[in-house]
């Protein structure tokens, strides 16, 4: 698995350093974040599910919206700060554990009606192109599968900085949306209102929060 790749101008944040790899002063995200080089940042990185979220938002009956996440996911990225093109990523998210903060309309959404988590229960995503959009910002291209078909999709991120947390780990975070249509992976439940339109929208958002930490060296 392989992803998350780095705008121009955020390694020019990393390349601040002299010819041994050394903070020269010119950067404050290198200076308070305690990783200094492209090298040191670049590598495998797993997802830290308990400081990330797989959230998603959806229109109910046409006047307001839903929010929702997936308690159980996990996922592997590949950051290559030199050439970010190289980058990329995978997650798998786990159906079943779909939350809306409702029982009865969770189990609706693991049913048949929409998910159908019992014969599908994993959405997967695999990046295929990384595209550099500006400063700190560039869009990922992957292939979503859910309920056995699979589509392209393009989220579009938004690279948070790198920092060494208190337990010596390089964390690195990413904030991602996308906007799908549910319709396109045979997710077709609906009902229509009396005063016009229907219960559920059919484009839904994604909201995605990321904080990855770096792999060691022994498991990269």
């Amino acid at each position: 698995m392989r992803n998350f790749a780095l705008s121009p101008a955020i390694r020019r944040r990393h390349d601040d350093s002299d010819q041994n790899g050394r903070p020269t002063g010119g950067s404050a995200v290198t200076q308070t974040s305690g990783v200094t080089t492209q090298q040191e940042l670049t590598g495998e990185y797993d997802v830290d599910p308990a400081h990330s979220r797989i959230g998603f938002v959806a229109r109910h009956a046409m006047v307001s919206k839903v929010r929702g996440h997936f308690s159980n996911f996990r996922g592997r990225a590949y950051l290559d700060f030199s050439d970010p093109t190289k980058s990329s990523a995978e997650l798998v998210v786990d159906i079943p554990s779909i939350d809306t903060g409702n029982a009865d309309r969770d189990a609706h959404l693991r049913a048949n009606d929409f998910f159908d988590a019992q014969n599908h229960s994993q959405m997967t995503f695999r990046s295929t192109q990384v595209d550099i959009q500006g400063d700190d910002s560039y869009q990922m291209t992957g292939d979503l599968t859910l309920k056995g078909r699979t589509r392209p999709v393009t989220i579009d991120w938004e690279y948070l900085g790198s920092a060494k947390d208190p337990f010596g780990n390089t964390r690195v975070g990413f904030s991602g949306r996308a906007t799908i249509n549910r319709r396109d992976w045979g997710v077709e439940w609906n009902a229509p209102l009396e005063t016009g339109g229907v219960l559920v929208g059919d484009k839904v958002q994604l909201e995605l929060e990321v904080s990855a930490i770096k792999a060691s060296s022994g498991t990269d």
